[in-house]
């Protein structure tokens, strides 16, 4: 059964380019991984500083697997985009992350597709 998993990105208005472009160097961190089935950025547009990035997986050992490996060495560096000089760190563009999770109990496409 697939799961999904939303990241809850609060992103202050100052730093939404940021969070965008580390996000577009990254892409194939994930793209490419095991079990991986689907990635979306959801920008805010009123209301809330709150990013969702939605990725679904084919199960939770997926997803667990991308966490161990890929995401932990993007986030260590390995990922580039927009990496401090001198190799230090960048400082992060969300003040706040937490993570959702769910089952895919249902699911239906457009009609005739």
């Amino acid at each position: 059964m697939s799961v999904v998993k939303i990241n809850v990105l609060t992103v202050p208005q100052e730093q939404r380019e940021t969070l965008e472009k580390r996000f577009a160097s990254r892409a194939h961190a994930v793209e490419s991984s095991d079990g991986f089935e689907w990635f979306e950025l959801l920008r805010p547009v009123e209301g809330t500083d709150d990013y969702l990035v939605y990725t679904r997986w084919r199960d939770e050992a997926s997803f667990q697997a991308w966490m161990e490996g890929p995401m932990k060495a993007a986030h260590q560096g390995g990922g580039g985009g927009g990496g401090a000089e001198g190799g230090e760190r960048p400082k992060p563009a969300a003040s706040g992350s937490t993570v959702w999770s769910f089952e895919v109990v249902q699911q239906t496409g457009p009609a005739g597709a």
